[in-house]
């Protein structure tokens, strides 16, 4: 479309986009620098195809910066990369993925993805009364939770209703419970309770992960478009180019 659109020829426009790449290339590792810094973090993957082999897109994201990587490989070595191993400031927000495990920051796991396992117990047990009642007790503050920042409250009132959110919350995974389902429900949020409550703390830090899922929604419409990359020098190309062009979107 762009060859149409332009009149320059496809060949012309990659070997001009692997240039401008090559110019760009060492703004990526400024851009690490100021995500460590960050106070609030986000990272999410999807699946990206590279010379017809499966692989993985990852993508380390700020409310001012986007960082993308393309590798073959979903373990945690990708994401170290970015982190390295000094301890860093801030809150990373995930999913429960355990590549993400060993960051050295502090850990905030997505309530949204919480919220659709809370969800699916109900689902699968569809008859079974207990299960009704505790899905109905957790889900809607998991949600309340989720919301609480887009409410517009001053600090005060934000911490007051996130205290009693907390507080609902761990009533209900500290009641005893008969069902297996629910037991190990619970016991996640006992056993994983620093990683659970950071947004309770601080209305910077969001329940949700939906920041990073959002970010890479246009990369899954071009994996369908494109199937990805043809070449490990085009999937580094692109890796650079939406780093700095994405970064750049948000800054302007």
């Amino acid at each position: 479309q762009i060859e149409k659109q332009t009149g320059v020829g496809y060949s012309s426009l990659v070997e001009a986009l692997h240039q401008l790449s090559g110019r760009l290339k060492e703004v990526p590792k400024a851009l690490i620098q100021a995500y460590r810094r960050a106070s609030v973090k986000h990272a999410d993957e999807t699946g990206w195809r590279t010379e017809g082999r499966n692989g993985y897109a990852w993508l380390f994201c700020t409310p001012d910066l986007s960082l993308y990587r393309f590798r073959r490989t979903r373990s945690g070595s990708v994401a170290r990369e970015v982190f390295g191993d000094k301890p860093l400031p801030g809150v990373l927000v995930v999913d429960r993925y355990n590549g993400y495990n060993r960051m050295p920051c502090s850990l905030q796991y997505c309530y949204a993805h919480l919220l659709r396992d809370v969800q699916d117990l109900e689902k699968e047990f569809p008859e079974n009364e207990e299960i009704h009642r505790f899905v109905e007790a957790l889900a809607p503050q998991l949600a309340n939770a989720i919301h609480l920042r887009g409410l517009g409250l001053t600090a005060r009132q934000f911490k007051r209703e996130a205290t009693k959110i907390k507080t609902h919350i761990l009533q209900i995974v500290n009641r005893q419970a008969r069902h297996p389902a629910i037991q190990t429900m619970q016991d996640l949020f006992r056993q994983k309770a620093d990683r659970l409550y950071h947004w309770a703390d601080d209305p910077r830090i969001p329940a949700d992960n939906n920041r990073a899922e959002r970010e890479l929604r246009p990369l899954v419409i071009a994996r369908k478009i494109s199937f990805g990359s043809q070449s490990e020098g085009g999937a580094q190309t692109r890796e650079i180019l939406m780093t700095v062009l994405l970064t750049l979107a948000k800054k302007t």
